[in-house]
């Protein structure tokens, strides 16, 4: 069944890096795209970016630009969310979700993982 399980989540200091990560089962990370999202105390759920089959990244957040990135180890069915330069407005709970699609776009996100915490504080 596909699974979804992400890791990396941290307190950190502002203009702080993180790594996160989202192992994959039943998900071939060469046929379908990967979406980060994150939601923020108090707020709604939002897009950040998304990497597709093709490696290509397509960014949901003018704010994140520049300093997000994301990435994929096929072998290791892994995506990666690297953030730079943190701040303090990035304090989220981080999702990584698949569509089952080939490309990002505005499908219908049906596999989700847990989540995991990001804080940005001094």
């Amino acid at each position: 069944q596909v699974q979804l399980v992400e890791s990396g989540g941290a307190l950190v200091q502002p203009g702080g890096s993180l790594r996160l990560s989202c192992v994959t089962s039943e998900v071939s990370l060469d046929r379908f795209a990967i979406g980060w999202f994150r939601q923020a105390p108090g707020k709604e759920r939002e897009g950040v970016l998304c990497i597709s089959a093709n490696d290509g990244s397509t960014y949901d957040l003018d704010s994140v630009k520049g300093r997000f990135t994301a990435s994929k180890n096929i072998a290791k069915n892994t995506v990666y969310l690297q953030m730079n330069n943190l701040k303090p407005e990035d304090t989220a709970v981080y999702y990584c979700a698949t569509s089952l699609h080939r490309n990002c776009g505005s499908y219908e996100y049906d596999f989700w993982g847990q989540g995991t915490q990001v804080t940005v504080s001094s």
